[in-house]
This record gives structure tokens, C-alpha cells and sequence, in this order.
């Protein structure tokens, strides 16, 4: 976490990182960062995820990586590349991969900023809440695939089942 005397208070448009440490410190998550990148921890539905942010001034994006904690073992790995596909698929903003180098689930959005390299609290908050949202709809399917013995056109399928009505 930064010094206190570094603590960010927003109102307006800011750099990109320092609207999402700002975004992070005001809902109370931990968060880190450096001058090209910031990273925090939220709990969602299923798992606390590490949400990272990636500033890349040369072409002024802004990188958002949400890592689920799921590891896929080698003999994993075919399934678990189908599944990705199949996720992608329904999927409108961002995508999932799977890192070459250990086997890292993570979700990966990256949006272009305008020439002044400025994120609105609106922005952020949504890329946040996009990211986590998406890693909460498709982690049990990924959970199914790893670890419940299902195709991954089974795991999908019974993952994007809605509940309808209220309980």
C-alpha cells in the first residue's frame, strides 16, 4: 500500500492507475503499486481474485488482468484450452488465457485511452466489476472441467444455467 500521504482522493478524470488504486482504497481492498502498474485483491462469489492493472504509456492502455488462483496441470491442459475457447465465445469485453508458463488462468481486458491518458472513476470501476463479474460466471465451469470430470461442453452448459424466479 502507498504511504498515507500518497493516498489518492479523485473527483475527476486521473491517470489510470491512480484512479484504480483511488477506486480500491475507497471500497476498502488492499491494493499495491508501482509507477506502471497496481495490484489488489477482491473477493468474489467463488474465490478472491488478484486484479492487476498495466499502464503502457507509449500506446496509452491500460492492461486489466483478473487471476482467478486456478492452476491447470498438464494433463489438464487440452480441456482446459477447450473450455477457454468456448468461454471466449460468449464473452463481449475482454477474453481468458491460459499463461504458457505455469499453467495461469487469468482474465485479460485492455482498452485504449485517449491521447490525454486519463480513466474516469466510471471507467474503472466498470473494468473492475467487468473483470470479476466475468471470473465469477465461468469459474464453476473451469471447477468442473479441473476437478468434477466433465467435458468441457458439459461444464459450460451447467455453468451457464441461470436460477430463475427468487428464493
Amino acid at each position: 500500500m502507498r504511504p498515507s500521504e500518497d493516498r489518492y482522493e479523485v473527483e475527476e478524470d486521473a491517470a489510470p492507475l491512480d484512479m484504480l488504486v483511488a477506486l480500491f482504497e475507497a471500497r476498502g481492498w488492499p491494493c499495491d503499486s508501482t509507477p506502471t502498474e497496481m495490484s489488489g485483491e477482491i473477493q468474489g462469489s467463488w474465490t478472491k481474485y488478484q486484479v492487476r492493472g498495466i499502464w503502457r504509456l507509449d500506446d496509452m492502455v491500460l492492461q486489466i488482468l483478473c487471476l482467478p488462483d486456478i492452476r491447470i496441470s498438464t494433463d489438464k491442459l487440452a480441456p482446459a484450452h477447450e473450455l477457454v475457447s468456448l468461454v471466449n465465445e460468449q464473452m463481449w469485453l475482454g477474453h481468458f488465457d491460459i499463461w504458457s508458463n505455469g499453467g495461469v488462468l487469468l482474465y485479460r481486458n485492455a482498452t485504449m485511452l485517449g491521447d490525454d491518458g486519463l480513466l474516469s472513476l466510471g471507467q474503472a470501476q466498470a473494468l473492475v466489476e467487468i473483470a470479476v463479474d466475468e471470473c465469477d460466471r465461468f469459474y464453476p465451469a473451469f471447477q468442473f472441467v479441473l476437478w468434477g470430470g466433465r467435458t468441457p461442453s458439459e461444464a459450460l452448459e451447467a455453468a451457464m444455467v441461470d436460477a430463475a424466479g427468487e428464493a
